[in-house]
């Protein structure tokens, strides 16, 4: 059945169906004056209040069963056709959603690269690709480094007998974690009468074997393995009689 709409602004009828009106939720735009009105609202034939609205009226914009017999009783209507609003994507507005595309994408990029060594712990599977990338990057993938799951498992300084006011300081080491890490710092304190004397950070380098330092550290302390260290330290310049040794971020050992 045929409905009767009428402009609110020129006054114009217009014949209508109920498909027509619920295309765009009953929008329309007046086809003499170009106003945009409520189609819906506006009629005025009996029965208005008893239009049925489809629950997504976009869907009728794109139904080619509705646009063919919307066309055919286009012929016969009593005035000129409102026209349906059908809204499209503007380029500035595509433009926007590339352009924050791509910003996401840098970031999730900038992230896996500043997290690189931590998602190769709890995906071992990516590093073989992981280092790939850094070097075609020029960048390096380093293992991991975890203190919280590094310990100190015995240690003990003596005297060099031969060597007057040199140490020896025997460090025994263990991974606890499940993948390869990195050697970790060590905090050394000496003391004398349980004072501290001096402290020092000890980085991997200054305690390891010089001839072997840079292929242990690329191939860092393997899971659950241990490493025993040797270290010679020079205490002429202070006195001590005793020590504190930890691993860098961790609660020391007295």
């Amino acid at each position: 059945m045929s409905l009767v709409t009428r402009c609110p602004v020129c006054g114009t009828a217009f014949r209508a169906q109920r498909a027509q009106l619920a295309a765009r939720g009953g929008t329309v735009r007046c086809g003499k004056c170009g106003a945009v009105f409520d189609g819906v609202a506006a009629l005025v034939e009996e029965g208005a209040e008893q239009l049925a609205l489809e629950p997504s009226p976009q869907l009728g914009l794109f139904d080619p069963s509705r646009r063919a017999p919307a066309a055919a009783r286009a012929a016969q209507t009593a005035g000129p056709l409102p026209e349906f609003m059908a809204e499209e994507e503007s380029p500035r507005r595509r433009w926007l959603w590339g352009f924050l595309a791509l910003l996401a994408a840098a970031a999730f990029l900038a992230q896996l690269y500043r997290l690189r060594s931590e998602a190769t712990i709890f995906f071992p599977e990516l590093r073989p690709t992981l280092e790939a990338l850094c070097r075609s990057a020029g960048c390096d993938l380093p293992l991991p480094q975890r203190p919280r799951l590094m310990s100190i498992l015995s240690s003990d300084m003596h005297t060099e007998p031969q060597r007057d006011g040199i140490v020896v300081l025997n460090v025994l080491m263990r991974n606890t974690a499940r993948f390869p890490q990195q050697y970790p710092g060590l905090e050394l304190t000496l003391t004398y009468d349980a004072k501290a004397v001096t402290r020092r950070l000890l980085a991997p380098r200054d305690y390891l074997d010089a001839r072997r330092a840079a292929q242990q550290m690329a191939q860092g302390i393997e899971a659950g393995g241990e490493e025993s260290l040797r270290l010679y330290l020079d205490t002429r310049a202070v006195r001590a009689n005793g020590y504190r040794l930890c691993i860098y971020q961790r609660d020391c050992l007295e």
